[in-house]
């Protein structure tokens, strides 16, 4: 993927940014030109990951500024817009041209288990909605109301199928899922005045770390695979690039929409 002068140091803020989408993003993002801010959440074992992105990010010659905390904390996503703000006014810019929001944490407990113990508790559905659905309009608010973004800016939300199928310990995440394509919807209508366009992208069975955490996922890969009419599942090179091409400053018509990066599976599945 070559550089894209127009995209050429521009800014990206990347949510989930050190494994899976994230970081396939991140990269991909940087190798067309853009600066990187970062958004992760890793403990001792994983920041290493996180470090590796940071170290091939500035390999091609872009900036990374990567902030190892809890995305949706407000007063820690005050702190880290505060930072931004200052990096961006360091290096000649005053607004985020691309933001994705890739937060994948939550509870994969089910609904109903013959022991209180086993099943979802209100505080474990209300994180898991916050993390991965609410925090994409607290972090919209914030960037507008700071003026950090500007006409042609974009932002972009992942989902997947659970937000209209039923998976085995998907409850909590489906319905954060269906939450973050209506918010994706609402704030597409609101930005648009400033010329914001805002689009989820919904990526085919992909084999990430959090993928590998929902109970029987071998067996969801092995069957998207056998499903998909490429004969393939999706890899998040895939997702990273069409983000690329949806950034390009000429494409301006797309907004409010879930886009299927999936070769296909959702239509056959």
């Amino acid at each position: 993927m070559s550089t894209n002068q127009e995209l050429q140091d521009k800014w990206a803020l990347v949510l989930g940014s050190s494994s899976g989408f994230g970081a396939a993003a991140s990269l991909a993002l940087a190798r067309a030109g853009l600066n990187i801010f970062g958004v992760h959440l890793d403990l001792k074992a994983t920041l290493p990951k996180a470090k590796e992105v940071v170290a091939e990010i500035e390999a091609m010659g872009r900036q990374a500024l990567f902030f190892n905390t809890n995305a949706a904390d407000e007063r820690k996503r005050r702190r880290v817009l505060g930072k931004i703000e200052e990096r961006l006014a360091a290096s000649g810019q005053s607004t985020i041209w691309v933001m994705l929001h890739s937060l994948a944490f939550g509870t994969l407990l089910p609904f109903i288990a013959d022991e209180p113990d086993g099943q979802v508790s209100p505080t474990q559905m209300d994180m898991t909605l916050n993390v991965m659905a609410h925090s994409l309009v607290y972090w919209a608010q914030d960037l507008s109301s700071r003026k950090l973004l500007g006409t042609g800016s974009r932002i972009f939300s992942m989902t997947s199928t659970g937000s209209h199928r039923v998976v085995r310990g998907y409850g909590a995440v489906s319905a954060a899922k269906a939450a973050l394509e209506a918010h994706t919807r609402q704030l597409a209508l609101e930005l648009a005045p400033q010329g914001v366009l805002v689009n989820c992208i919904q990526a085919g069975v992909t084999d990430t770390p959090s993928m590998r955490k929902i109970p029987n996922s071998a067996e969801i890969i092995a069957h998207a695979k056998e499903l998909n009419p490429f004969g393939r599942i999706t890899t998040p090179e895939d997702v990273a690039k069409t983000i690329v091409a949806l950034s390009a400053p000429d494409v301006v018509w797309i907004s409010g929409s879930v886009i299927h990066v999936d070769g296909g599976e959702d239509v056959v599945g």
